[in-house]
């Protein structure tokens, strides 16, 4: 059995390929450019150049991509957009026609010359990453499940603060499903206003199997949770230090019992780590991190966690985890299966055994033994 996951991220998208009849370290993997870093590249090539830009496609991550549009029309040099792929930018698309993109219906897009540049957006290329393995003599035909992770802020109401309705989003889903595997959907379950990952499933078209997706740190944090050391304790602390965005989580034997999101550029070290001290003792209130430009902060289990216990206080995941070296709090840098930037594809993977019971014996056969110690989450 092949599950393809794929980890989308700010900078890198991060590609696992699971076959059941492989020990998981023996698994074919690729962390190449991610598609907000893609497209970046080529606007800044049509700039030099000088050149009219049109951005079509679906909604997908922003950042670079949009950073890079900004400077092309900032210069002065025309650049158009069709609405989902401007609300890449910001759901608001008049908030888009004021950075200088012009936004156009798909008629008035395809009556443009034909020497503006046409520039597709989408997070999840799924004849890209075929071509790419089958270069090497591997092909995705017979895959029983293709996994994708992003990082969606969600289409709020104009009325509604963008952190503030991610965080509703983030306490619904844990209410409903206390398990960092609640943020993994089937494609026809996905909530119409996570507009991302609904792009996600429209860019896959007609896949042969079925399609999971999933929030990017969720799956990042709980694919952490597969390292030996931090599968072998009853509580922890995790964070997983994003580009953009850091997500920390208490977790325990009931599930999760604490969980705060914040911008990781408005965080220093000594910022986190006290954030980490408060989730850990329960002090953490919603007010402290919303009202300093964060998402907020949920407890749902008032018993505090003991620092200094155990082998570590916090297991540490994600690109920006340099910034916690010099933590106090005795970090430690999580490698599940030895290979820390694929965390997020393998909590993909045990997330697509939670959302496709049928695919679960296999799954949790091989992230057991391949671990050596059952995740906590196997253990509830």
């Amino acid at each position: 059995m092949k599950i393809l996951t794929v980890d989308i991220g700010t900078g890198t998208q991060d590609i696992y390929l699971y076959d059941s009849r492989l020990h998981l370290e023996n698994g074919f993997k690729l962390v190449v450019p991610s598609p907000t870093m893609m497209v970046h590249h080529r606007l800044k090539d049509a700039t030099r150049r000088q050149q009219a830009v049109l951005l079509s496609g679906v909604t997908m991550g922003g950042g670079p991509s949009q950073w890079a549009a900004e400077t092309h029309a900032r210069l002065g040099l025309p650049i158009y957009a069709t609405p989902p792929a401007a609300r890449s930018f910001n759901d608001d698309l008049n908030a888009v026609q004021a950075m200088g993109i012009t936004v156009l219906s798909e008629d008035e897009a395809g009556r443009l010359p034909a020497d503006v540049l046409r520039l597709e957006l989408l997070d999840f290329d799924f004849p890209a990453i075929r071509a790419a393995f089958e270069l090497f003599g591997v092909t995705l035909d017979d895959l029983a499940a293709v996994a994708v992770a992003v990082f969606d802020h969600g289409d709020a109401p104009p009325e509604i603060s963008d952190r503030q309705f991610r965080f509703d989003y983030l306490e619904q889903r844990l209410r409903q499903h206390n398990r960092l595997s609640a943020f993994a959907y089937l494609s026809p379950e996905i909530p119409a206003s996570m507009t991302r990952l609904q792009a996600v499933a429209l860019s896959a078209g007609q896949l042969d199997c079925p399609l999971v997706v999933m929030d990017t740190a969720p799956a990042a944090v709980l694919g952490a949770t597969f390292d030996p050391l931090v599968a072998s304790q009853p509580r922890l602390l995790a964070a997983n230090v994003g580009n953009f965005h850091t997500l920390a989580f208490r977790l325990g034997p009931a599930g999760i019992e604490g969980v705060f999101e914040h911008h990781t550029g408005l965080l220093d070290l000594p910022a986190l780590d006290r954030l980490l001290c408060s989730l850990a003792d329960g002090s953490l209130k919603h007010a402290d991190v919303f009202g300093d430009h964060g998402h907020g902060a949920l407890i749902y289990d008032p018993q505090p966690l003991p620092l200094g216990k155990g082998a570590f206080d916090v297991v540490v995941t994600g690109p920006r985890r340099s910034l916690m070296r010099q933590s106090t709090l005795r970090p430690y840098f999580a490698a599940p299966f030895g290979d820390m930037m694929i965390a997020g594809c393998f909590g993909l993977l045990a997330a697509t055994a939670d959302v496709l019971p049928e695919l679960a014996e296999a799954i949790h056969a091989s992230l057991v033994s391949s671990s050596g110690i059952p995740p906590w989450e196997a253990q509830q």
